[in-house]
């Protein structure tokens, strides 16, 4: 097992339990919290191979991302109570989703021998639009489309893997710092209110 599969499959796992963790919060049935969850998941890597003529889809071809959202919708389930937190556990691992997330797109586009700037995109993509589903699903505006620092995150990260493709580091250490990165971005700008400007017309 790589740890470029490894780190797939744990932000599967992470993107699972940040949906479930929104159904429950929602008072959805285990069914509900299934589907979001899965939504969660696999929506981002879905939505980045279609857009790449990869088919069958990534989870399709292996049952071990659904067995990997499986079980962490009945961990959600299971521990809801321990993890009552809510906010500060769909951070968590909302976030460690769209860190690894990223990776997991933008070395793709790379392994497609895509444009730099399309890699990031996609990278991007893969991070956000599970996200976006969930959000849409559960009747609630999808975060990206917000004032908070969210996807300006996902592309700094990727700006980040690209750069670091260039320099003597072993993969395994810019996969790291790429994570770190996007996680670090998100936890500043939750911590001291940071965020894009919005646009409006005065009355």
């Amino acid at each position: 097992m790589t740890i470029f599969y490894s780190l797939d499959i744990l932000g599967t796992a992470a993107f699972a339990i940040s949906g479930a963790l929104v159904a429950i919060n929602k008072r959805f049935d285990p069914f509900g919290v299934l589907i979001i969850a899965f939504a969660t998941a696999i929506g981002g890597g879905t939505v980045r191979d279609i857009l790449i003529g990869r088919n069958p889809v990534a989870w399709m071809q292996d049952i071990n991302y659904v067995y990997a959202i499986l079980i962490a919708t009945v961990v959600a389930i299971i521990l809801r109570k321990k993890i009552s937190y809510l906010s500060t556990s769909l951070f968590l691992f909302d976030t460690i989703g769209l860190g690894v997330f990223t990776i997991i797109g933008t070395e793709i586009g790379i392994q497609y021998n895509l444009h730099p700037l399309i890699s990031i995109a996609l990278g991007t993509m893969t991070a956000t639009f599970g996200g976006i589903i969930r959000d849409i699903l559960c009747n609630e505006i999808p975060v990206i489309f917000r004032k908070e620092i969210y996807a300006s995150a996902c592309i700094i990260g990727a700006a980040v893997f690209m750069l670091l493709q260039h320099t003597t580091l072993q993969i395994n250490a810019i996969y790291i710092v790429t994570i770190i990165t996007i996680i670090l971005i998100r936890l500043v700008a939750v911590k001291f209110k940071l965020s894009l400007p919005t646009f409006y017309k005065a009355a």
